[in-house]
C-alpha cells in the first residue's frame, strides 16, 4: 500500500471528487482531505492510499494535471518528523535560586 499527498487541491474538492479522479487509475482504499483545525475549512490538499502499482500510475498522470483550475501536486507521502517531548523548554535542566 502506498500513500500519496495530493496538494494544490481546490477548497471545493469533495472526498468524492478527489475518489472519482484517482478511481480512474486504480482502486482507492482511503482518502483524507485536511481541514485547518480551528475553523474547519479546507487546507487545499490531502492523502490517498492506493495500492503500490495504482499509485504509481496516478502519480504519473495526475501530477501537474489541472483539476478545478488548480494544478495539482502528487507525490508519495513522506513521514512527518514528530519532535520529541511537547513544546520544549529550553533544556537548561532545573532551576536554582
Amino acid at each position: 500500500m502506498t500513500k500519496l499527498f495530493v496538494g494544490n487541491l481546490p477548497f471545493t474538492a469533495t472526498e468524492d471528487s478527489v475518489r472519482a479522479l484517482f478511481a480512474e487509475h486504480g482502486t482507492v482504499e482511503t482518502i483524507a482531505l485536511i481541514n485547518d483545525r480551528d475553523t474547519g475549512r479546507p487546507r487545499g490538499f490531502g492523502f490517498v492510499e492506493m495500492s503500490n502499482a495504482d499509485a504509481s500510475r496516478a502519480m504519473q498522470a495526475l501530477d501537474g494535471k489541472d483539476f478545478g483550475g488548480r494544478a495539482l501536486k502528487v507525490n508519495e507521502a513522506q513521514a512527518r518528523e514528530r519532535s520529541g517531548g511537547g513544546g520544549g523548554g529550553g533544556g537548561r535542566g532545573p532551576r536554582r535560586y
